[in-house]
């Protein structure tokens, strides 16, 4: 029997800034739900667009919380959170939107003893045409109690806000989300420490889509370097973040948990590869992060061949001359970037590992 029915309310939190042009789909997807028992708050962060015009064309139909000065990601959590009152939380990006049975699909997945609930999105371009899937389907969710994962590396196969929905008890322990720390990246916070508190319920279909656009903070094609020690300096935040509150229940995080984690040595060596000079981390080396990045990767939970190749990237980029160092880390993490051959190939690289 499912701790979770069809009598418990819940709260879908719009955080925005500047996405007017977006938001009508967004308030749309979350009002246009089959499960009735859910509220919608709409947080605006002091927005400078048409917003304000949007949000009263929906009059009583939701609940808006208007903040006077920008306050970024974890604020507009916060200020929504203390606004909502279901038992089950959804944090939605304003340029993302649900697929009408999302809160019904999680409320039905939910299980025993589950905090989080993580499910698929399609990623869809400006105009809602879905261009692929999010995380890849090869990349299997971690589900169940996670905290060994964030023990031994800092991180588990999990999505990003749109993509989750939270148990209200254990939000209660985790939150406020430091402010300073996760002005962006707020879901970052919160999926590094939730499950501290109860277990991860993974879902595989897509239960929404996560809008990729020029504005996204997440999108710095042209700028590696600045995207990888932003990257950097989250994870860092997160790592804090998660040491203190394992230290609250007598669990001790490595220091050294950031070396066994794939996605930050390859953040670590875009920074350094890009732009050394600003590269925080002066005692890191290409090689040393490639040969960690190897090593993290034959760990991961994925295929073998999947694992193989990702090392063996990892090994290229620790070894190769600087120039070719960079096309390679280029060609991986900015798409645009690859030659046409390149392209096709790794469209069947991708086939054949998932």
């Amino acid at each position: 029997m499912h701790p979770i029915t069809d009598r418990v309310p819940v709260s879908i939190i719009i955080s925005n800034y500047n996405y007017a042009r977006f938001l009508p789909r967004c308030i749309d997807s979350a009002l246009e739900q089959s499960y009735d028992n859910t509220e919608v708050i709409v947080v605006d962060d002091a927005s400078t667009d048409d917003t304000v015009g949007v949000l009263a064309s929906y009059g009583s139909r939701i609940r808006t919380c208007l903040k006077k000065t920008n306050g970024g990601h974890g604020a507009a959590f916060n200020t929504g959170f203390a606004a909502s009152r279901g038992e089950v939380v959804l944090f939605l990006d304003a340029d993302d939107y649900l697929y009408p049975n999302a809160i019904s699909e999680i409320i039905d997945a939910w299980e025993d003893d589950a905090v989080q609930v993580q499910f698929r999105l399609h990623m869809v371009d400006e105009d809602m045409q879905v261009k692929d899937v999010f995380p890849p389907p090869e990349l299997p969710f971690d589900s169940g109690d996670v905290t060994p994962k964030l023990l031994q590396r800092g991180r588990y196969q999990t999505t990003v806000t749109s993509g989750l929905a939270f148990k209200r008890s254990a939000l209660e322990v985790v939150m406020p989300v430091p402010e300073t720390d996760f002005r962006q990246g707020a879901d970052g916070y919160l999926v590094t420490v939730t499950p501290l508190h109860g277990k991860v319920t993974s879902i595989e279909s897509c239960l929404g889509a996560y809008r990729i656009h020029g504005a996204n903070h997440s999108v710095f094609a042209e700028k590696l370097g600045q995207r990888a020690r932003w990257r950097m300096e989250h994870d860092f935040h997160r790592i804090d973040a998660l040491s203190d509150q394992a230290a609250e229940i007598g669990l001790t995080v490595p220091e050294d948990v950031n070396l066994h984690d794939p996605v930050h040595l390859e953040e670590r060596l875009a920074s350094l590869c890009m732009d050394k000079s600003k590269h925080p981390m002066v005692s890191d080396s290409r090689f040393a992060l490639g040969t960690a990045g190897a090593v993290a990767s034959l760990e991961m939970n994925a295929s073998l061949r999947r694992r193989a190749m990702l090392a063996a990237w990892f090994l290229s980029v620790g070894v190769l001359p600087g120039r070719m160092a960079k096309a390679i880390l280029s060609w991986k993490l900015v798409a645009s970037s690859r030659p046409a051959f390149l392209s096709r190939l790794s469209k069947t690289i991708r086939h054949a590992i998932g």
